[in-house]
C-alpha cells in the first residue's frame, strides 16, 4: 500500500492532494500487475457536483483521472448498481445518474465516483479485484448501505475486503436532533453520539461508519481525518455553508507501467 498526501503550490495556498493506491492480487487485469487507485478531491480541483456545467465537469473530471467516470444521482437510500463487465458504452451511459448511493464493479477502464459536501465517502476494494464506491450519509447509514454494497461486492465473487474514506463532517460541526440520534444509538450504540464544539449532542458520522464497516465484516484500512465544515478554503460544506458545489471521492482499478 502507498499512501499520498502531497502538498501542491496552487496560487497564495497549498493544494493538499489525499490519495491511496493499494496492490491487487497478481494477475487481475488485462495490462499488467493491477493496483486500486483512490483519489479524494478538494476545492482546488473544482466543483464535482453532477449539476455542474457539463464541460467544466468533465474538464475537472479528466485532470483527476482521464477515463470514464461512472457516477449517480444520490438519493441517502441503500440502492447499489452494479457495472457489469459486459455493459457496452451505450449500456454505460444508461447507468449514468441512476438514483442510487452506492456502485460496485470488476471493470478496469472506468472510475468509480461518489459526491459529497459532509456526508461520507467510501471506497471499497478487494483483494481479487471488486471495487466500490459509497455515498454515506447519516440516513443512508441507519439504511446499512454499507452492509447491501458488500453484500453486493461478495455476490460477485469479493472475499478479503477492506475500506478508506474521505473527508466528512467532523463531531465537533455536526449538532443533530435528539429524535434521529436516538436513532443512531439504537443501531450503533452510544458510540457514535459527541459533542459539538458548543458542546451540545452531535452525531460522530466517521464513528458510525467504522461501525457498519465493521459489522460487514470489511478492514477499515483508514482515511481522510478532515472536516469539510471546519476548513473552507479546502472543502465544500452543505451543512455549514450551504454550498452547492461537491467534493468527490473517487476509485478506479490501475496498472503499474
Amino acid at each position: 500500500m502507498r499512501r499520498s498526501v502531497v502538498p501542491e503550490i496552487t496560487g497564495p495556498r497549498l493544494h493538499l492532494v489525499e490519495s491511496w493506491s493499494e496492490t491487487l492480487g497478481n494477475g487481475i487485469g488485462s495490462d499488467g500487475p493491477a493496483k486500486v487507485e483512490i483519489r479524494c478531491t478538494e476545492k482546488a480541483d473544482g466543483d464535482l457536483s453532477i449539476d455542474s456545467d457539463a464541460d467544466r465537469l468533465d474538464a475537472n473530471r479528466r485532470q483527476i483521472v482521464d477515463r470514464p467516470w461512472i457516477w449517480l444521482r444520490q438519493v441517502h437510500g441503500n440502492r447499489v448498481v452494479v457495472v457489469s463487465d459486459s455493459a457496452n458504452p451505450d449500456e454505460l451511459d444508461a447507468i449514468l445518474g441512476t438514483e442510487a448511493d452506492a456502485i460496485v464493479t470488476r471493470r478496469d477502464d472506468v472510475a468509480l465516483a461518489v459526491q459529497s459536501a459532509d456526508c461520507a465517502t467510501i471506497a471499497l476494494w478487494s483483494d481479487d479485484g471488486v471495487i466500490g464506491a459509497v455515498h454515506a450519509g447519516w440516513r443512508g447509514l441507519e439504511a446499512d448501505v454499507v452492509g447491501a454494497t458488500v453484500d453486493a461486492m461478495r455476490s460477485m465473487g469479493a472475499e478479503t475486503i477492506h475500506a478508506r474514506t474521505g473527508p466528512c463532517i467532523g463531531v465537533e460541526c455536526y449538532e443533530f436532533g435528539a429524535t434521529e440520534l436516538r436513532r443512531m444509538v439504537a443501531l450503533f450504540g452510544p458510540e457514535v453520539v459527541g459533542r459539538s464544539a458548543e458542546g451540545n449532542d452531535a452525531l460522530d458520522v466517521r464513528r458510525a461508519v467504522s461501525l457498519s464497516l465493521a459489522r460487514s465484516g470489511v478492514d477499515h484500512a483508514g482515511g481522510s481525518s478532515r472536516c469539510s465544515a471546519c476548513q473552507p478554503h479546502e472543502l465544500w460544506s452543505h451543512r455549514s455553508r450551504n454550498e452547492k458545489q461537491r467534493q468527490a471521492l473517487v476509485v478506479w482499478i490501475g496498472h503499474d507501467e
